[in-house]
């Protein structure tokens, strides 16, 4: 609603602005309130509703205030576990924790592990790893549309203080903008980082089966030989 409003006195004050040359007080208060209403039109959190419940337990009498002082811990002990990592890194954290687990896990067996539990081992880590991957490729694509909407917002503000010869603040959300790309860009580097580490890991693994199942056809191919060594030598002994 307030958009429909302020969309056309925004419209008629540019209009007005264009018309006029002269810089009088008149124009610097059409200017201030272009401003104003360019900020209305932000997407802010609604601050309509809030100052109504206010006033509602004001004119209340006294002893209802003593019981709001109760539901009051209850939010303020909400938040306690709301500032750890929710929505993606928690994930993370737990495919870093079945990472530790099954490195640690070679240490509490016995060191001459078999081969086919090393080779388990090593299939584990790698799913986790692929696991991971597809984590921080997720967080690359959210990054880089954080990048575009950035972009969009500084080409949408240019096109709107350009015509207003705004120059001081203009320039304040040019360096804000350039401050928030640049620490993107570090991010995306460090994200880049993170994935070709992760490659180099899943390489290194799929390395160690390969040799691991070299190993294990090695084996079997000893065991083979030997027993037909073994049923030679009984036959030879059967007949001599």
């Amino acid at each position: 609603m307030l958009q429909l409003i302020c969309l056309p006195c925004v419209l008629l004050i540019r209009q007005t602005l264009l018309k006029q040359k002269s810089k009088t007080p008149l124009l610097l208060l059409l200017r201030l309130l272009l401003l104003l209403l360019l900020l209305l039109l932000l997407p802010l959190p609604l601050p309509l509703p809030l100052p109504l419940p206010l006033p509602l337990p004001l004119p209340l009498p006294l002893p209802l205030p003593l019981p709001q002082p109760l539901p009051l811990p209850l939010p303020l002990s909400l938040p306690l576990p709301l500032p750890l990592p929710l929505p993606l890194p928690l994930p993370v954290l737990l495919l870093l924790l079945l990472l530790i687990v099954l490195l640690l896990l070679p240490l509490l067996l016995p060191l001459p592990l078999p081969l086919l539990l090393l080779l388990l081992l090593l299939i584990v880590l790698l799913l986790l790893l692929l696991l991971l991957l597809l984590l921080l490729l997720l967080l690359l694509l959210l990054l880089l549309l954080l990048l575009l909407l950035l972009i969009r917002l500084l080409l949408l503000l240019l096109l709107l203080l350009l015509p207003l010869l705004l120059l001081p603040l203009l320039l304040v959300l040019l360096l804000l903008l350039l401050i928030l790309l640049l620490l993107l860009l570090l991010l995306l580097l460090l994200l880049l980082l993170l994935l070709l580490v992760l490659l180099l890991i899943i390489i290194i693994i799929l390395l160690l089966l390969f040799l691991l199942l070299l190993a294990m056809l090695h084996n079997l191919f000893l065991n083979v030989s030997f027993c037909l060594n073994r049923k030679e030598l009984l036959y030879m002994y059967i007949f001599s």
